[in-house]
């Protein structure tokens, strides 16, 4: 049988005010008192239940996990399973439980995020990102809620931001490309919505001007960051009257998917198309051949956004956001190998 905070303070002789001070930690309680309580606890396996200890504590300890965007797919793309995986780890360690939200409509009209936030109480929130962000993300952005954004520039009083170096990670694959003897470059995309996406194919048209070497607007295609999208960008690339001789796909998933095309067309990885993708997903070690990649440091992502997230939580404001510094991993499908196994 559940036993209550009442039964407790009759036990111990003393109020249930008493004992919701030594539940919190409140100083104003003598030692021997104390002790004689939280032994009783201690035999009893009493818990305080959830409710009790939000409005005692004035928190909840519950972060709000929020996919910021209405593309095709939400948490189940690999590279925001493992920045979730490691925020969760960093976060639980420091007390807090995950909440996740649906992103279907809360009621008949827009989803409200923020509404729903208040609803349970979150101390905070991580959003990922994703295309077309809705109205209700710029409402919680701009709120009392502390939010921190993945991908997701947040610049609200309460907010902060960590990501890859997106325009440097670019810079990367094309100077590869460049230094293998590749002037025949393209690029494919997310979505034309897709932040991530253009601030990479920013860094993309930037890199190929350094190099001196002219843009071909045809040579720049979209996809949303999944396979198949990627399938049918190098599709529409591979039907031009001009080939290129190398893809930078703004995904490690688009790039699998352009590396199915290009084999259906008859044509060879990387003797025909050299292939470049972004994330460095484990699958990359074990296409064929495998795939040379900008790395993305997910775990150091996930255990940055909590730090952070804590920070803004905690009134401590000193760093708002992060970049990481993006790694090129080679492998074979530029025409090299690193030996990684």
């Amino acid at each position: 049988m559940k036993i209550t905070i009442k039964e407790i303070a009759e036990m111990a002789g003393v109020s249930r005010a008493t004992v919701s001070k030594i539940l919190n930690d409140y100083e104003d309680v003598s030692e021997s008192t104390r002790k004689k309580v939280m032994d009783i606890i201690e035999q009893t396996g009493y818990r305080p239940t959830y409710t009790a200890h939000t409005l005692a504590t004035k928190k909840s300890n519950l972060i709000g996990v929020i996919y910021a965007g209405k593309i095709n797919a939400s948490f189940n793309h690999p590279f925001f399973i493992e920045v979730v995986n490691s925020f969760k780890k960093t976060i639980g360690g420091l007390g807090y439980d995950l909440l996740f939200f649906s992103n279907e409509k809360f009621t008949k009209g827009e989803e409200d995020y923020l509404a729903r936030c208040r609803y349970y109480q979150v101390d905070g929130c991580i959003l990922i990102n994703g295309d077309d962000i809705q109205s209700s993300i710029l409402e919680l952005e701009q709120s009392e809620i502390p939010c921190i954004g993945v991908d997701l520039q947040l610049t609200g009083e309460n907010s902060g931001y960590i990501m890859t170096d997106n325009h440097k990670a670019s810079a990367k694959a094309v100077e590869h490309l460049y230094l293998l003897g590749h002037r025949d470059i393209a690029y494919i995309s997310g979505t034309p919505s897709s932040t991530i996406g253009n601030i990479r194919k920013e860094g993309y048209i930037h890199s190929l001007q350094t190099y001196g070497i002219p843009q071909r607007e045809e040579w720049i295609t979209y996809g949303d960051f999944y396979e198949e999208s990627g399938y049918r960008a190098m599709q529409q690339l591979l039907q031009g009257e001009r080939v290129p001789t190398a893809v930078f796909a703004a995904s490690d998933q688009m790039a699998f998917g352009a590396i199915r095309a290009i084999r259906e067309k008859g044509l060879s990885i990387p003797q025909d198309i050299a292939i470049i993708g972004c994330d460095d997903l484990d699958a990359c070690r074990y296409v064929d051949p495998p795939l040379t990649t900008v790395r993305q440091d997910k775990a150091r992502i996930g255990k940055l956004a909590a730090r952070l997230l804590e920070d803004l939580i905690n009134g401590e404001t000193k760093v708002r956001s992060l970049m990481v510094e993006p790694e090129l991993i080679v492998r074979g499908s530029c025409g090299e190998n690193s030996g990684e196994e």
